[in-house]
């Protein structure tokens, strides 16, 4: 594998090329090079793992206010599951990477989402180890971080709860929603909803549902609220 290739990709220095190198190797890699003492990615994978969920809820605790708890951890569980790393891997080509025993590669190996994940998991593992907590945080911010704002995991977050309990920390406060305006034929229509606050006109979203519009408009108003 190309060390210096990834030291480019992600415009990072690495100081241990061995670490770097052991996050992409699979054990099936290892059962046949046993002659030449390779270590796999699992323990790299567990401390990844660790990082991961650390600074997945560091982000979400200072970007989301408002949001409760629970909500917090179904919106982390969506974002570090295997389908969502496995995303991140193959975006960030790592699938080019990885050192495969000959086996796994023809069985489809490199493009399981299993070990996709895993590998993703690793590098973070070995990044922590060789560049330390911030940098996790910095390549976090960079590939991971800017799809949770742009909505790529919205369908786990419920932002008309979170405006509510945004709206609640005043007494008195009355929230509702108006669909104002209906476009398009029947079976291609989209709704616009606007959110109301004391009777006084917010934000507005757009939606191929009521409840659709109604979530993004709810989202609009806590980002205009965060402003």
């Amino acid at each position: 594998m190309n060390i210096q290739k990834l030291e480019e990709q992600f415009g990072i220095t690495f100081q241990n090329y061995n670490l770097v190198k052991q996050s992409f190797i699979h054990s099936s890699y290892v059962n046949e090079h046993r002659k030449e003492n390779f270590l796999d990615n699992e323990r790299l994978e567990f401390l990844g793992d660790a990082v991961l969920e650390l600074g997945v809820s560091q982000y979400l605790y200072h970007q989301y206010p408002a949001m409760l708890e629970g909500e917090m951890t179904k919106l982390r569980a969506a974002i570090v599951c295997e389908a969502s790393l496995a995303n991140f891997a193959l975006q960030l080509e790592m699938d080019q990477h990885i050192l495969l025993g000959k086996g796994e590669e023809q069985s489809g190996g490199r493009n399981r989402p299993a070990l996709l994940a895993d590998v993703f998991e690793s590098f973070l593992g070995a990044l922590y180890i060789d560049q330390g907590y911030d940098q996790v945080i910095t390549f976090l911010d960079s590939y991971v971080f800017p799809k949770i704002s742009m909505g790529a995991f919205s369908h786990a977050m419920d932002y008309k709860t979170q405006l509510q309990e945004m709206v609640q920390q005043q007494k008195n406060q009355k929230i509702e929603y108006q669909i104002i305006e209906e476009k398009g034929p029947s079976h291609n229509k989209e709704f616009v909803a606007q959110v109301r606050i004391n009777d006084q006109n917010y934000d507005v979203g757009v939606g191929r549902t009521k409840k659709e519009a109604e979530q993004r408009a709810a989202k609009n108003a806590l980002d205009t609220f965060m402003e």
